[in-house]
């Protein structure tokens, strides 16, 4: 009788851990924003932010340019966002259950490498771009939260 107390206590207790969970990503989505996200490849140096320096960039390369919306007459250099996709001009283009979290090493307007679109709120590296849709999209609606 013990062990079916503690069984169902334990289960209770990880229904409670779930369901601060959802909330907690409930109220974490409601404060996080919409926008665009573009890709673009190397080259990459030099930066907007940080020139030629190869240490910019976080061996995951896991990175971004930040588009006009977020840069913030270059404060947005150094800060981090997660980003997730939430749709695409095709419906499998994005994979919803990740998310990245990018470094902003540029300005997108004057990144060396031209974005795959223009306009986009954040362009992400390829590496970043491809864990959350699929790398033949030229541009996604995305999901992001300064971190």
């Amino acid at each position: 009788m013990a062990f079916a107390r503690a069984t169902v206590a334990k289960r209770g207790g990880s229904a409670v851990l779930y369901l601060l969970f959802l909330v907690l990503m409930k109220l974490r989505a409601s404060l996080a924003d919409v926008g665009t996200a573009a890709q673009y490849s190397p080259p990459y140096t030099p930066t907007a932010c940080y020139g030629f320096d190869p240490s910019q960039f976080p061996s995951s390369f896991l990175f971004a340019a930040a588009g006009e919306g977020i840069w913030d007459n270059g404060a947005a250099c150094g800060r981090q966002y997660l980003v997730r996709c939430i749709s695409g001009p095709i419906s499998t283009i994005c994979d919803p259950t990740q998310m990245v979290q990018v470094r902003i090493v540029d300005l997108a307007r004057t990144a060396k490498s031209r974005p795959s679109a223009n306009g986009a709120t954040i362009v992400l590296s390829n590496t970043a771009f491809k864990a959350i849709a699929k790398p033949n999209a030229i541009v996604i609606n995305v999901e992001y939260i300064q971190v």
